[in-house]
């Protein structure tokens, strides 16, 4: 299982101001309210919004996910060009996979393919250069970040999917990746490409389950195809003033994410993907919050029992470990503590919750 990671947030103090996923340039943050900061979702993080170059909520994300039964991440990746906010998401990318690589949690990248007509009409590519542009950040990737031992393989090949279908058609896809190596087991969203060893799901809020119904039947003859489970559909855009609403999927109190990755895992493929982790501004995020808790980390245990690993250790009180190290880290004795804490990070990165308590009792004590 691997959770698709937005890592596009800016908060104070690791920024200097609040960045647009949190504000949508219609809420303000600063302007705190009943105990809570008005933000661009209809949900709020257990953990306040956060930065996502802060080391230590990167650390907090990735150990909720090993004790939850997620085994990594697949990255929202724009490419690296110094544009919009695309260099931060790079830069806080890059910090992602360092931390992955620390703590033994499975990395993929998916690259965001309307990026270039935004390049484009910015003028920073020729229309003419597309092609070339996908095949330089491909081919960046293969150099950096494929070869490493935290990089998720499908057949021996590094996992690379492609969002949206706005950037390159089909052919020009196919010359991208022509020359990259090693070749990636490129997989597409929702439609399989030429290039492409099939295609992932992805939730649709205009159509809800019946997508899902109909991403299974198309996908059965491909040589790969990776299912998605969410937990609803509940965008902020137009309250934000960005766009229209893209419509709904209920939360349904949990049943909507529970029968998704049910079926997903029960299709048995080399890859489930749940989306998302932490997308606040669709509102489809596991990520826990004010209002749901820990509820989808809980049900991804159990189901990860029922269908993947029956000896599957860890339980719903063991979620708790990474919130009180993240808040050990963040108090005022956390810089004096820090030697302490990275054993604790260890041990949990290591599956070992018992000791991760001991020490944290400890810590607390002091």
């Amino acid at each position: 299982m691997l959770a698709h990671y937005m890592p596009w947030f800016e908060a104070p103090p690791a920024s200097a101001a609040w960045g647009w996923h949190w504000t949508m340039n219609r809420f303000e943050p600063e302007a705190i309210r009943d105990g809570r900061r008005p933000i661009a979702s209809r949900f709020y993080p257990a953990i306040e919004p956060y930065d996502s170059g802060d080391p230590h909520v990167v650390e907090h994300h990735l150990l909720l996910m090993r004790l939850a039964g997620i085994d990594g991440v697949i990255v929202d990746w724009y490419g690296r060009e110094d544009f919009r906010d695309h260099a931060i998401l790079h830069r806080n990318t890059a910090r992602l996979v360092a931390q992955a690589a620390r703590l033994g949690i499975k990395v993929a990248v998916c690259y965001e393919d309307r990026t270039l007509p935004a390049l484009v009409e910015a003028g920073r590519i020729a229309a003419a250069d597309r092609v070339s542009h996908v095949a330089g950040e491909i081919g960046w990737l293969a150099r950096h970040w494929f070869p490493l031992d935290c990089h998720v393989r499908i057949d021996g090949r590094p996992l690379l999917l492609s969002f949206g279908r706005a950037g390159l058609d089909d052919g020009e896809w196919s010359r991208a990746l022509a020359d990259v190596r090693p070749a990636p087991a490129y997989v597409s969203q929702q439609q399989r490409r030429t290039a492409a060893v099939g295609g992932f799901d992805w939730p649709l809020p205009k159509e809800g389950l019946a997508a899902v119904d109909r991403f299974e039947k198309e996908s059965q003859a491909w040589p790969q195809r990776i299912p998605v489970a969410f937990p609803r559909f509940a965008d902020i855009y137009e309250q934000a003033g960005v766009h229209a609403s893209w419509g709904s999927i209920p939360d349904d109190d949990g049943r909507t994410f529970r029968t998704t990755l049910a079926r997903a895992l029960a299709a048995a493929p080399a890859v489930v993907q749940i989306a998302t982790w932490n997308d606040w501004g669709e509102g489809t995020m596991i990520e826990p919050s004010r209002e749901f808790g820990r509820r989808d980390l809980e049900a991804v245990q159990e189901l990860r029992r029922r269908h993947v690993d029956a000896a599957f250790p860890f339980r719903p009180a063991d979620l708790a470990l990474p919130g009180r190290l993240l808040a050990l880290r963040r108090g005022s004795a956390g810089a004096d503590l820090a030697p302490l804490l990275d054993d604790v990070a260890r041990a949990i990165a290591a599956g070992d919750a018992a000791r991760a308590t001991a020490l944290l009792d400890g810590c607390e004590a002091r």
